[in-house]
């Protein structure tokens, strides 16, 4: 099963603040619809009630949680940790995506496969949730979009596939 992250981050690496996104680009929303859908999803507790707390449509939803959830919705599966999330996950797609937050895209970038980055040219200050630096030494890029303008924030945007090049390791 190839393991994926899938993030739209700032040139600072900013990817949040007070546990929502720092912007809207509605060809980034796109986009990860597109990609995602049909494969299986894992996210933190925090970035599920961030999305209001409801599976998302057409993919297999697991949301890793430490606290018990007696009352957890229905189509979503809940595990302790990410090791669990992806055992959890039905893999006849091929493919899982981390979909986040920040802590769990810090665990899950050391084991992950590629990375589907939407690098959004703005540097956003007061962001409180940052993504882990991408190591030239370990990721490549696969393919890269040219950049377009979105026109609600006026941030440029391209769409970028990095894989990694270096064995992966566990911390």
């Amino acid at each position: 099963m190839e393991k994926c992250i899938i993030v739209a981050i700032a040139d600072n690496r900013a990817i949040g603040k007070a546990n929502a996104l720092l912007w809207h680009i509605a060809a980034d929303m796109k986009y990860f619809r597109q990609t995602t859908t049909g494969s299986p999803v894992v996210m933190g507790w925090m970035t599920f009630q961030s999305i209001g707390g409801k599976p998302l449509p057409k993919r297999d939803n697991v949301v890793i949680s430490i606290f018990p959830w007696p009352d957890k919705p229905e189509g979503v599966k809940v595990a302790g940790s990410l090791e669990e999330a992806y055992e959890m996950v039905d893999d006849t797609t091929g493919k899982v995506f981390v979909m986040g937050g920040g802590e769990t895209y810090r665990q899950a970038l050391p084991t992950a496969d590629k990375l589907y980055i939407t690098h959004v040219h703005a540097t956003i200050e007061d962001a409180d949730t940052f993504f882990p630096v991408i190591d030239p030494a370990i990721w490549k890029v696969e393919s890269t979009t040219p950049v377009e303008i979105d026109p609600e924030t006026g941030y440029g945007y391209e769409f970028t596939i990095y894989t990694r090049i270096s064995p992966c390791h566990s911390e």
